[in-house]
């Protein structure tokens, strides 16, 4: 593999990914704990897209590996939480008296 490629992209895609999945450790350790049901395929989407981040974020701030890193942990909540403030939910109202 060309080191170039391997700096540029690997590099910033696998920081990325164990970002998310430190991220993703987190969140299933806290759902043992609460005694939830593990999401796996929302488990295995949220590393996947840290790792499309990674390598964003490494190729437009000329790879910082720090930077890489923490945008997979934080990049992923960051589109969650844009996701949810999006996201359709029902409200209730009081019935006409």
């Amino acid at each position: 593999m060309n080191p170039i490629t391997f700096n540029t992209l690997f590099l910033p895609a696998l920081l990325g990914g164990v970002g998310g999945l430190t991220r993703g450790l987190v969140g299933l350790l806290k759902a043992l704990a609460l005694r939830r049901k593990i999401l796996w395929g929302y488990y295995a989407i949220t590393v996947f897209v840290a790792l499309i981040i990674g390598i964003f974020i490494g190729l437009i701030f000329n790879f910082d590996y720090r930077l890489s890193l923490l945008a997979g942990y934080a990049g992923t909540d960051i589109l969650e939480g844009i996701y949810k403030s999006f996201a359709v939910s029902k409200v209730y109202t009081a019935p006409k008296k």
